[in-house]
């Protein structure tokens, strides 16, 4: 079980609350989000865990070093920034399996893993990526399914409104999907990945109603820090 969490984005919108540290170093009560994150990951048995890092790495490194709670951690860092995509194929370098999860740093998704993987292994496909329910999908952009559960529309945020499923951050996927991109480049997983190739080849959607928040605004960042998780 090797997981790539994605912790090297600016936060530029969470900067006028947390500022001092990177976004998934936020402090929630005395500890870092990061922290809350890797926990949940740690209580399905995930035994390696790559860090891909940007602005302010070093704050990262500094406080988790080579391990956490006795599972190793890799750093990935990106000298410049190379986008979601550029930055999974930069930490691709650091895992061992065919095999991974990637997911988002500032996102707190509690989703099932093991019921993940049997999803994934149940679908003839390189790519299963978790979708939420939400009341509105404005803010992220919204992904349709068919009968089958494979990805049949993805809608930017501007075509986007009400409720609908979002795109929740968190893909098991097999390494050949990154490895066909160079190293090094800048791309969007998102676009240049899912989007382009939804058509040409099945990708499959798992959607879970587990708790979901994305700590990248002020205002559910804040939601986080006043409540009792």
């Amino acid at each position: 079980m090797e997981c790539i969490i994605l912790a090297g984005g600016f936060g530029t919108r969470l900067r006028s609350v947390v500022s001092d540290v990177p976004k998934p170093m936020a402090p929630i009560g005395d500890r870092p989000f990061l922290e809350l994150l890797m926990d949940y990951l740690i209580g399905y048995g995930f035994d390696h865990i790559v860090l891909s890092t940007g602005y302010m790495h070093e704050k990262i490194e500094e406080h988790f070093g080579e391990s956490y709670r006795g599972v190793p951690l890799s750093y990935a860092v990106e000298h410049k920034p190379l986008g979601t995509g550029g930055g999974m194929r930069n930490a691709l370098k650091c895992c061992r399996e065919e095999e991974i999860v990637v997911l988002n740093g500032d996102t707190l998704f509690k989703v099932d893993y093991d019921d993940l993987r049997r999803f994934y292994h149940s679908h003839p496909t390189r790519l299963a990526l978790v979708l939420r329910q939400v009341d509105d999908t404005s803010r992220y952009g919204s992904v349709t399914t068919d009968c089958c559960d494979r990805v049949s529309l993805f809608a930017e945020k501007e075509a986007s409104h009400g409720f609908g499923t979002i795109n929740g951050g968190i893909y098991m996927m097999h390494r050949s999907l990154l490895e066909e991109q160079p190293d090094g480049k800048a791309f969007s997983f998102e676009k240049d990945i899912m989007q382009a190739l939804y058509i040409k080849e099945p990708f499959f959607a798992y959607t879970s109603g587990a708790y979901f928040i994305d700590i990248g605004v002020p205002e559910d960042y804040m939601k986080l820090v006043n409540s009792e998780l």
